[in-house]
């Protein structure tokens, strides 16, 4: 790798961070994984007891403690406003407006800032101020209905759906899409992005199968949410499970020759006969009931049959693709297997993040970059306006 790419993509964009939990943390590892410089605002005091401290999704920034609700707490976001490309905030729509921190304040200081803000339900509507989680978000926009077997009640899917992959994921793309405006018009803006309408986006594939008439209502009985025999988990004579994928046809019939189906056998013609997957269901269910989920795993393993083994968290930091890519790897002095910068580029190396900070460990060294003196410092400290 060439020596003139020793940073990320993202190498000089200052991001403030207004701590908080869920998509935010997340979105903003992004940024910092991608070599973004990134100043987290801690609350001074205790944390919630709701809060711990995420080992993974909170690396690869600074912190600095300060109490928002005095004046000199805000002058000092401001203070780091005005040296930024970024803030974010996921707070409820108002609340950084009556600290004075929204973003008439802050483009005051800063007309070039992008000011992230990053909800549940969006700034406006009547939903805006309503509390929520991952759960409630999903479950508004159709996305819940949808996961689960038939005739059970939708799963969870984790926060995987509405906070990472949707809201998260979301923000930092719509962040990078406004820095990049901000190129050319000399002008920041502001990025709403929410959870909601990230998920009703997300929800774009399956409602373009709906609109094309080959996706039910009825969860469990559709092409990927384990309705096909041949989309689905299986147990093995150990208990242990694999993931089936065999949604091309000539898949389907390689993993049949695996499983041991005769070259005759009637059912290798119920693909795509929904009348015949009940009887696949149970032969497929019977075939994979002979041999433990590794000696499948290493069966397939010499196919092309889109069937693999179903790997706990553990399992999963040693599979020998992941090992082979360096995909987990340890940060140094911070002993939890931590996965890499996603994605990778063939010029931008992507830095190494620095573990979590303690909250308020970086209070000193920013705020002597901004220019405060030590006298300054230690007279806040003694007001209890930093951490």
């Amino acid at each position: 790798m060439p020596e003139d790419a020793a940073t990320g993509p993202l190498a000089g964009v200052r991001v403030v961070e207004l701590a908080g939990i869920g998509p935010g943390p997340f979105c903003v590892m992004l940024l910092a994984d991608m070599g973004a410089s990134v100043v987290r605002v801690d609350r001074v005091g205790a944390a919630s007891a709701d809060y711990t401290v995420n080992p993974v999704i909170e690396r690869g920034r600074r912190s600095v403690a300060v109490d928002l609700k005095a004046p000199d707490g805000v002058q000092v976001v401001l203070d780091l406003v005005r040296d930024a490309h970024v803030l974010l905030e996921s707070y409820r729509p108002g609340v950084a407006e009556r600290l004075g921190i929204g973003p008439s304040a802050c483009h005051e200081a800063n007309e070039r800032l992008v000011y992230a803000r990053l909800s549940g339900f969006g700034q406006d509507g009547p939903w805006a101020g309503v509390a929520g989680h991952d759960i409630n978000y999903i479950g508004l926009t159709g996305a819940l209905w949808s996961i689960g077997r038939a005739g059970e009640r939708p799963v969870p899917p984790i926060n995987l759906v509405g906070d990472l992959g949707g809201g998260a994921a979301s923000m930092a793309f719509g962040i990078v899409c406004a820095l990049l405006e901000t190129r050319s018009s000399g002008r920041g803006q502001v990025v709403d992005a929410n959870v909601l309408d990230a998920t009703t986006t997300i929800m774009g594939f399956v409602q373009g199968l709906r609109a094309q008439g080959v996706w039910g209502l009825d969860r469990g009985t559709n092409l990927l949410d384990t309705g096909a025999p041949y989309y689905d988990t299986y147990t093995c004579a150990d208990g242990r499970w694999v993931a089936m994928g065999t949604v091309e046809e000539r898949f389907f019939l390689t993993a049949l020759d695996v499983l041991g189906f005769a070259a005759d056998d009637p059912l290798r013609g119920a693909h795509k006969d929904r009348s015949r997957w009940s009887a696949l269901r149970e032969a497929l269910t019977a075939a994979f009931g002979t041999h433990s989920r590794d000696e499948w795993a290493a069966a397939f393993r010499e196919h092309d049959a889109c069937v693999t083994p179903i790997l706990d968290l553990d399992e999963a930091t040693r599979h020998e693709q992941a090992t082979a890519r360096g995909a987990y790897q340890p940060i140094p002095g911070f002993d939890v297997p931590q996965p890499v910068v996603s994605p990778r580029f063939s010029r931008s190396r992507t830095p190494v993040p620095p573990p979590p900070p303690k909250v308020g460990a970086d209070t000193d060294a920013v705020l002597s970059e901004l220019g405060y003196a030590p006298e300054r410092v230690a007279a806040l400290r003694e007001a209890g306006v930093l951490g």
